[in-house]
């Protein structure tokens, strides 16, 4: 425990929510507290649903009725009493916002700092030449205005003053005080109006309001010169040292004593900065022209998104070993008579006239010939094609399979068609920015020779060593002081947690829920907040055992500066490294919400009715399984893999063996598995073109029949969604009610014992058996429906009883209490049985799927899968499935993986918990390090053959085979024998 700290307490007394059973419990604060237990004991429901609810509802309830109309305000929950809270933040799983304009420096506000540093200090460069620019003098923009006109015979220009940019409002007062100034004309977006008129702008609408403060001819004479010169002066006072110049240019034609006009245009010179050589002009950096969120940061063709949909060649052409005739252009060979529509006569037509073969494989044909299919031809062809049994002839250029796509995509009003024509686009970076979201002029901005997406490009460890070594001069030192100081701390905290290989630059979307919690967590830890109250779910989600001590650090260090840390967490390394433990049990659902044992990790371990203290002082271990399968001898080959940091990467996966994919965060195991081996296999398998890690090819995909992939996304997004629909339990229980003899004689069939179709269920509520009522500034208050009470079906429906219980009475019972209720039902039983097998004996079959875990969802889609028939050829790809899951929970899940396997299945597992990887029967090792220092393979073979191989795996592994412990638990453990 924390030396010097405090006795103060967080007492909790008569708490109900969810499963806890009238929980009374003390915590101390300003202390590491560490919440386990059981999947599904009432963890969460303690620590979020109960402390976090009410602390975070007492704070919003100080607040003024007028603020809380904006905030969402919580229930308050089931307890009778609670003392000693502080204000409550929750950093929980939930994976950041799918915004594709946020990043991992915007989120973590580095990039905001970022912005400013290189809008201060940083040194212009021209985007063409590459030159470094310097602010350019009044002199310096008379020539330039002249040389514009050394081409032309005529050139007129207007000197425009820019005063308001992208401003709403109606502006009436700056019209007027420009007019009483003896000014004439303005222009207003684009548009030159009189200021005599009575100008009527929309106050809603953002508007851009330059003053025309000369119309001029353009001449060499010292006259002109120092008239422009007055003008430019006033010009760029009005504009802040920015003055646009509208260019209308007239060449003498062939014709006598007639004007032809070659064209408009305009260009902006400025007092900051400028390009002699090549006529670019700067504007005045400032933070936003460094921001993809901005118009005058992001790139205008991608606008700040870095990326755009464009038809992708490998997946309108995904075989090229086909043939035209064969059906190479998957899109316009769909239907079974296609050599005899008019897309292949189209492209038949294109064959002859290029003079190749129709029957020639698509990937030996000459790279033109290739282009001229997919993007048109520049000669007529002659097209014969018939419809309707009548015959036409045309000639027209070609414009091409992906040409003629893309047109019919922005054309079609058909959703259907754009629907499908989308199966073959996928994501490209912007031709223009090249993926990194801004302007030419941003991008060429250096700090200490590193251009802002250089810097956000790099990985958070090279950062972070980048700016401790940063070299400025001693001005630019004095200016970036406080930045360089908010950036570099940042980056340490970012460090600290375990994700030194992500960049800046990666889209929130693509984070884990252990990478999304960790970010958030660093950023807590910057804002240095003071008697605070964290609630963390799970936060070792997705850590490697060598990153696992830097969290425990992080948190430890949160925890020392004065704020109280309660951590739902499972892995043995936090549970010991806490100040107090509450185990929560002893069962699961109804059989836990009970407090099993508190205190210190030494305390647990000597507790005799807790399980997880077993498990930590080894009187209950996992074992190891001495007999390792063998396998059938066949692989799937992924060659040539470069998704993301993978080096080139060929790896045979054993089939018939439980496989396990490990290796350091960042290393690569989701690039190799769930973005090459899952996708890749999948569109072999099931001929669907969907867009595939990079490879090189995959073979061995004839040795297994099935692809299933179990992750922790939801089962359903709706209440309405739930276990016994998701495995198809409710279509077998609507059908054994609609058996019964009262159902019968009134005519009742399945579908009357639905709530999602009209019917059985009750139409008050549309069957989801709750109103929702809105409180304004307080929460939304959801009452039972007072027509079916909560039940969802009519009286009707109801009535029809098996065994004694009606359909609602089912769907609120328990997997534990249903499989002893339909014990004589095989087809129910089976599907009850592997629900219960993966160890959610405790959730109802009828539980909303917005109430249940990730893990608790994975598990759900496993026992679906086990439900089914085996083939013995399927393979099985499941992505940290231990999620959520107490050490007992882990042994009930790897003797169904074992099940699995031992049909002659292949299971793939990515995976940091030791307990599964060392029951593996193959390790993949991916690393050394994680981003850029990872995505090769570094050690492949047994737990045994892993141990020795000396890799960051192989050493925690190695504790685990030799001693069946861990270092830590050795030291606790030998601690206590000592006293």
């Amino acid at each position: 425990m924390k030396k010097g700290s405090n006795k103060r307490e967080i007492i909790l007394k008569g708490a109900r929510e969810h499963n806890l059973q009238n929980l009374d419990l003390s915590i101390p604060r300003d202390e590491f507290i560490v919440i386990t237990g059981l999947s599904g004991s009432g963890k969460s429901s303690l620590a979020f649903d109960t402390i976090y609810a009410e602390g975070q509802r007492r704070y919003v309830e100080s607040l003024s009725t007028y603020a809380r109309q904006f905030l969402g305000q919580m229930k308050k929950p089931e307890i009778d009493y609670i003392e000693g809270l502080s204000p409550a933040i929750s950093i929980d799983q939930k994976t950041t916002k799918m915004n594709p304009r946020s990043t991992v420096g915007t989120i973590t506000e580095i990039y905001d700092y970022l912005r400013l540093l290189f809008a201060r200090i940083g040194t212009p460069h021209c985007y063409k030449c590459g030159k470094e620019i310097s602010p350019q003098t009044v002199r310096q923009i008379v020539e330039s205005i002249i040389g514009e006109g050394q081409d032309s015979e005529k050139v007129k220009i207007q000197v425009l003053g820019p005063i308001v940019k992208n401003r709403k409002g109606e502006h009436k007062k700056l019209f007027k005080d420009l007019n009483n100034k003896g000014f004439v004309r303005v222009r207003v977006d684009g548009e030159v109006k009189s200021l005599e008129d009575n100008i009527k702008l929309n106050k809603n609408t953002k508007h851009t309001v330059e003053v025309v403060v000369d119309r001029l001819v353009i001449r060499e004479d010292v006259k002109f010169q120092r008239r422009l010169a007055d003008s430019l002066e006033t010009a760029l006072e009005f504009g802040e040292g920015v003055v646009n110049i509208f260019f209308d240019k007239e060449l003498s034609s062939n014709k006598k004593n007639s004007k032809t006009k070659e064209k408009e245009y305009e260009k902006v010179y400025s007092e900051h900065f400028a390009c002699i050589d090549c006529g670019i002009n700067f504007e005045e950096l400032t933070p936003r022209r460094f921001s993809f969120n901005s118009p005058q940061g992001a790139c205008p063709e991608c606008n700040g998104i870095g990326s755009k949909m464009e038809m992708d060649p490998d997946l309108i052409v995904p075989e090229p070993r086909l043939s035209l005739n064969e059906g190479a252009i998957v899109p316009w060979s769909r239907s079974k008579s296609s050599k005899d529509n008019y897309y292949h006569q189209m492209l038949k037509a294109v064959a002859d006239h290029l003079g190749f073969s129709i029957d020639t494989p698509f990937k030996d044909l000459e790279k033109e010939e290739q282009n001229a299919i997919l993007y048109g031809t520049k000669d007529r062809i002659a097209f014969n094609f018939k419809r309707r049994n009548k015959s036409y002839r045309v000639n027209r250029k070609f414009e091409g399979v992906i040409n003629r796509m893309e047109r019919h995509y922005l054309e079609t009003k058909s959703n259907y068609s754009r629907s499908y024509i989308s199966k073959f686009m996928s994501d490209h970076n912007c031709h223009v920015c090249n993926g990194k979201r801004l302007r030419p002029e941003a991008l060429s901005v250096t700090v200490a020779d590193k251009t802002i997406s250089d810097v956000v490009g790099m990985s958070i460890k090279e950062d972070y060593d980048f700016f401790n070594s940063i070299e400025l001069t001693e001005r630019e030192l004095f200016i970036a002081k406080e930045v360089l100081k908010e950036i570099r701390a940042r980056l340490k905290f970012l460090v600290d947690v375990g994700l030194d290989y992500i960049t800046m630059e990666r889209s929130s979307g693509t984070l884990s829920g252990g990478e999304a919690q960790r970010i958030r967590l660093a950023s807590q830890i910057g804002s240095g907040l003071v008697g605070v109250l964290y609630i963390l779910d799970e936060p070792s989600i997705g850590l490697h055992q060598r990153d696992n001590v830097k969290l425990i650090e992080t948190l430890k260090r949160l925890r020392d500066i004065g704020n109280t840390l309660v951590v739902v967490e499972h892995d043995e390394e936090t549970i010991l490294s806490a100040d107090y433990v509450v185990d929560i049990g002893p069962g699961a659902g109804e059989h836990g919400g009970k407090v099993v044992a508190s205190g210190t990790p030494t305390e647990i371990m000597d507790s005799s009715n807790s399980i997880t203290g077993k498990y930590l002082s080894r009187k209950e271990v996992i074992l190891i399984n001495k007999n390792r399968r063998i396998g059938n001898g066949k692989f799937i080959s992924i060659k040539g893999a470069k998704e993301n940091n993978l080096k080139d990467v060929d790896v045979d996966i054993p089939l018939g063996l439980f496989t396990c994919v490990t290796g350091v965060s960042g290393s690569g195991k989701s690039s190799l598995i769930n973005h090459v081996l899952n996708k890749g296999l999948n569109g072999i398998l099931n001929k669907k073109h969907t867009y595939a890690g990079k490879h090189d090819s995959i073979e061995g995909a004839e040795n297994v029949d099935k692809l299933i992939v179990i992750d922790q996304t939801p089962i359903g997004r709706t209440p309405r969604s739930n276990p016994a629909t998701y495995t198809g339990l409710f279509t077998h229980i609507r059908e054994l009610f609609a058996e019964t003899p009262e159902a019968k004689s009134r005519g009742y069939k399945p579908g009357r014992f639905s709530f999602n179709v009209k019917g059985g269920r009750c139409e008050a509520c549309s069957g989801d058996g709750i109103i929702q009522i809105e409180m304004h500034f307080l929460a939304d208050v959801y009452v039972p429906c007072e027509v079916c009470k909560g039940k969802r079906y009519n009286d009707e429906t109801l009535d029809i009883r098996y065994k004694g219980k009606n359909i609602y009475e089912v769907l609120e019972m328990t997997v534990e209490e249903a499989l002893e209720f339909f014990e004589n039902i095989p087809k129910i039983k089976k599907k009850l049985e592997t629900l219960y097998d993966v160890g959610l004996g405790y959730i109802k079959i009828g539980q909303a799927a917005t109430t249940l875990s990730g893990g608790e969802a994975q598990r759900i889609k496993l026992s679906k899968e086990l439900s089914k028939q085996s083939t013995g050829k399927t393979l099985y790809i499941l992505d940290e499935p231990t999620t959520g899951l107490h050490f007992e929970d882990i042994k009930r899940l790897l003797n169904v993986l074992g099940r699995l396997t031992d049909a002659g299945n292949s299971v793939v597992v990515i995976e940091h918990n030791l307990d599964v990887i060392k029951t593996a029967d193959h390790i993949i090792d991916l690393g050394p390090e994680g981003g850029d220092g990872g995505g090769k393979i570094v050690a492949q073979g047994t737990p045994e053959e892993i141990a020795k191989s000396g890799t960051y795996t192989g050493n925690f592994l190695k504790n685990v085979l030799n001693k069946n412990i861990t270092p830590l638990a050795k030291e606790l453990v030998e601690e206590k024998m000592s006293k």
